[in-house]
């Protein structure tokens, strides 16, 4: 009788065990078609031409110039490659991970964003976004779900923010008027002699986002307000999300940060800046 209750409890093991490997090969295979996707979205467009920023409120067209050298291939999808850290904690016990990441953006199109942690806890997983669906899935050991979501409205419009906000650190050519194509609206204004604020539109769903630049045009944050359940009440609203820029380089002609620190409630006693990226390499799709 032990006997057989023993190899029913291993039978159950093993059953589970081929339902978590099944749902990670489903998991991967999602992630290589969003990837492949998002690759085959990118189009070689025209050359940067300063021309081209006529009529943009005057901080718009400085941060343009300055993060596109002229005669630039115009590109908006980008692979970046990053390592840094990523809080599991709070602001009192922010308990930082180092990450090892890498990303494909392509506004508006979208994103996805595999990461890894570099602790024993092997935490493994990957975010994405496409104008249909988003998810967030993170394993523990890269096997157990530790947290999931998919399919979730909320979910979907937070992502679009995510999106529009990292877009402009690493894609900036994505939101030039002679870009837009896909956006189903893309417009600028300047909220103050420092600030360009952007507003975008696709598939239902609408970001607002402000930049701020120094007087080179280098841009030194961006602040959106973001759909999003990350308070006390853990309900969605909409509360400021930024990050602060750093650390330029050169990219195939474009001036882009390679270091990143961002979160949660931005501006206010709450900010928690749970995510710090290091940036390593960021390859332009052709």
């Amino acid at each position: 009788m032990l006997m057989k209750s023993g190899l029913v409890v291993i039978a159950l093991i093993l059953a589970a065990l081929l339902v978590l490997f099944g749902l990670r090969l489903l998991d991967a295979r999602a992630d290589r078609q969003v990837w492949r996707d998002l690759e085959h979205r990118a189009v070689e467009g025209p050359r940067f031409d300063p021309a081209m920023l006529d009529g943009l409120p005057e901080p718009a067209a400085r941060f343009f110039r300055f993060a596109i050298a002229p005669g630039t291939r115009l590109r908006s999808v980008a692979v970046v490659e990053m390592g840094g850290s990523l809080s599991l904690g709070d602001r009192e016990a922010p308990s930082p991970q180092p990450i090892v990441a890498r990303q494909i953006l392509a506004p508006p199109h979208g994103f996805i964003w595999q990461v890894r942690l570099e602790s024993a806890a092997r935490v493994t997983g990957s975010d994405a976004h496409t104008p249909e669906l988003s998810w967030g899935r993170f394993r523990l050991l890269d096997l157990v779900p530790v947290a999931r979501v998919s399919g979730d409205p909320d979910h979907l419009r937070s992502s679009f923010g995510r999106m529009v906000g990292e877009g402009l650190f690493w894609t900036p050519a994505a939101f030039l008027a002679e870009t837009q194509a896909g956006w189903d609206h893309l417009s600028w204004e300047a909220v103050d002699a420092g600030t360009a604020r952007v507003t975008v539109r696709r598939s239902g769903l609408e970001q607002t986002a402000d930049i701020t630049v120094d007087g080179e045009g280098r841009p030194v944050r961006v602040v959106f307000p973001r759909w999003s359940n990350e308070n006390a009440d853990r309900q969605y609203r909409v509360q400021p999300f930024g990050g602060d820029l750093a650390g330029f380089e050169s990219f195939d002609g474009y001036t882009l940060p390679t270091r990143v620190t961002g979160g949660n409630h931005y501006g206010t006693a709450l900010y928690h800046p749970f995510y710090k990226a290091e940036v390593t390499a960021i390859h332009f799709s052709e």
